[in-house]
């Protein structure tokens, strides 16, 4: 009644969409001989169930929902078919148990962690992942637990990686740190049958003393751009100024012209300023003596 050990047959992308059997699942579908306790057992289920028709339909036939697979064991091995559902499927009370798996995407923060980086600063870090299961039989038989063990490695993940990196690394490159988190989370779970579908980095919170330090250092930075800035606006001023002097010299007109100009100026916002306009020849007449 055995089949012949070594051999697997291919998972179909049928099978792969709807949570099939990996290479272990494989084997069990393989070796799927119950052995002869086993045979009476399932025929004493199948007398039961028909004594006792049709309230026994209660116990047999279950309901999963469009989103879950069940993973179906008899006497301890795994049924071949890989996963049922979605809707009815039929099992045996007496000798057959099932687990129910999710395949939605779930969604969870990594708790902040305290990474030393590169250069020897401490931050908080932490993040938040999405992933789902993708192969339900893989993710019973292969862990015990899937989505604590996911959960685990990602936060043991994001403390390694981080710890690779220097500060301004973390705080301008984020996309790429999520990046590679996302790559490195989803081969470490595939044997898992779980996907990890994307990963964020979400707050980098640094301590009090290192904030106003790199405050500090900005507004510095800030403060040096400008007096550089107000230094070139102060030259390209006097280098006008200077052509402007040089057009006056050249017509001693303009000058007088520039004072009318200025009146106009100082008559518009309705001041009692009065100003009377000396020409510099006669003020130098007394300087002369």
């Amino acid at each position: 009644m055995s089949a012949t050990k070594g051999e697997f047959r291919p998972m179909t992308n049928v099978e792969a969409g709807n949570g099939g059997p990996s290479n272990v699942d494989d084997r069990a579908d393989v070796d799927n001989s119950i052995g002869c306790c086993g045979y009476i057992l399932w025929g004493l289920s199948l007398f039961l169930i028909a004594v006792t028709f049709p309230f026994s339909l209660c116990l047999c036939i279950k309901v999963v929902q469009e989103y879950e697979r069940a993973v179906i064991f008899r006497l301890g091995r795994l049924v071949s078919g890989g996963a049922k559902g979605p809707g009815l499927f039929f099992i045996i009370p007496c000798i057959d148990s099932y687990t129910k798996v999710d395949l939605r995407t779930v969604s969870f923060d990594v708790p902040p962690q305290e990474v030393l980086t590169k250069d020897s600063v401490t931050v908080a870090v932490d993040a938040v992942v999405y992933y789902r299961v993708q192969n339900a039989c893989t993710s019973i038989t292969n862990v015990e637990d899937a989505n604590r063990s996911t959960r685990l490695l990602a936060q043991t993940t994001l403390r390694n990686v981080l710890g690779t990196k220097n500060l301004a690394e973390i705080l301008s490159e984020r996309e790429a740190i999520s990046n590679f988190m996302q790559t490195s989370l989803d081969e470490a779970t595939d044997p898992w049958g779980v996907k990890v579908e994307r990963v964020e980095v979400k707050d980098v919170r640094l301590p009090v003393q290192l904030q106003r330090a790199m405050a500090a250092e900005a507004e510095a930075a800030r403060e040096a751009r400008a007096k550089v800035i107000a230094a070139e606006g102060e030259q390209k001023a006097s280098r006008a100024l200077k052509e402007a002097a040089d057009v006056i010299t050249e017509s001693p007109a303009a000058l007088q012209l520039r004072y009318l100009q200025t009146l106009n100026a100082i008559s518009a916002e309705k001041n009692s300023t009065i100003i009377f306009p000396l020409p510099i020849d006669l003020v130098q007449s007394f300087v002369n003596r």
